[in-house]
């Protein structure tokens, strides 16, 4: 495995990169098996009284009692992909080893195709996901920058470079503080991410 370390790049919030998650040839082996094997879906969803398809094609994949609600549709997971299971257990173990427990039971894959294909601005703060959730991205492919800005204007808006086989921990007080977006670039080539997260069970929610 090639050499990794943690950057950390906003201690408030906590923002971190790491950069060799899998190593080669294995990162790019399971790019090109999840572009293969998944059911890759382009759903539709309700904005503003109208149906539109997302522009980027997607799977949500867990535990079966993960069920997500957004924009108005309830996602049931896929059961785990072998690939997908082996990704979260690295993860696990690098997240374990500073100390934070996790504990993800669920993962929003999505796959663009070039730069064209997008993500609109949100943050990760569904109820379903608790107060204050840890959410980790791994992606693999072609690299492009995920835009960050903050909610209450408190400072500017800057780019974290997402490069093949590396991984984004959003950790404590990111979701509240501010929204991120992939954004349409000219740059060519599929990329697949891999949002890891822990949707609470009914009873955690109440």
């Amino acid at each position: 495995m090639a050499t990794a370390a943690w950057e950390r790049l906003l201690v408030t919030p906590a923002l971190y990169r790491y950069r060799g998650v899998l190593g080669e040839p294995e990162a790019s082996e399971a790019l090109a098996r999840l572009e293969a094997e998944l059911d890759w879906q382009r759903p539709s969803l309700r904005l503003y009284g109208r149906e539109h398809p997302i522009p980027r094609h997607q799977v949500w994949m867990g535990e079966p009692e993960a069920r997500y609600r957004y924009s108005g549709r309830d996602f049931h997971p896929l059961a785990w992909h072998p690939a997908v299971a082996a990704i979260r257990e690295r993860i696990n173990h690098l997240l374990t080893s500073r100390g934070i427990e996790t504990g993800f039971n669920s993962v929003l894959l999505n796959r663009y195709a070039d730069g064209h294909e997008r993500m609109g601005w949100h943050s990760d703060d569904e109820p379903e996901l608790g107060e204050d959730p840890v959410i980790a991205a791994v992606t693999l492919g072609s690299e492009r920058p995920l835009r960050f800005r903050w909610k209450h204007g408190s400072g500017e808006a800057f780019n974290v470079w997402l490069p093949h086989d590396s991984l984004l921990l959003m950790g404590s007080g990111c979701q509240s503080s501010l929204q991120h977006a992939l954004l349409p670039r000219r740059i060519p080539g599929l990329r697949i991410s891999l949002t890891f997260r822990r949707v609470l069970s009914h009873a955690e929610r109440h």
